[in-house]
């Protein structure tokens, strides 16, 4: 496993305090809809998620107008997968297992986004975002 990798999931323990905190939030306290308040959690993580990554994790020296726009489109890509595929687990978990109470669907739905957000997001910031020359794209 890669020295980045570690970095990576170090920044992601500041992310998750940050972001998943913010989307417990949004859909407890302000009762935003899960869509709502997963995006609003994740946007805050990921203000604190490019600074980090690029300055700690991947050390990259690429310039910020030309890594925002890749860091963007890999946010975007792997948020709508990841929750999208958290929230149909969840329903099909919940509604498979009938001792779990519907309640905590939308809870169970934003853990599994993260953790399939978290993973999808690695690859796509090292390979795609902050790639450094020395570092080979997987085939």
């Amino acid at each position: 496993m890669s020295h980045s990798f570690f970095r990576f999931l170090l920044v992601g323990i500041i992310n998750t305090v940050v972001g998943l905190s913010s989307m417990y939030l949004f859909l407890h306290l302000f009762h935003f809809s899960y869509w709502l308040s997963t995006f609003t959690g994740n946007t805050i993580g990921c203000c604190v998620s490019y600074f980090l990554n690029k300055s700690f994790t991947f050390k990259s020296d690429k310039s910020f107008a030309n890594s925002i726009t890749r860091f963007i489109a890999v946010i975007l890509i792997c948020y709508f997968i990841s929750y999208y595929i958290g929230e149909k687990i969840s329903l099909l978990l919940f509604t498979q297992l009938s001792f779990l109470p519907a309640v905590y669907v939308k809870d169970a739905a934003i853990l599994f986004g993260t953790g399939i957000y978290t993973i999808s997001n690695y690859f796509g910031q090292r390979y795609f975002v902050f790639r450094s020359e020395s570092v080979p794209f997987p085939i």
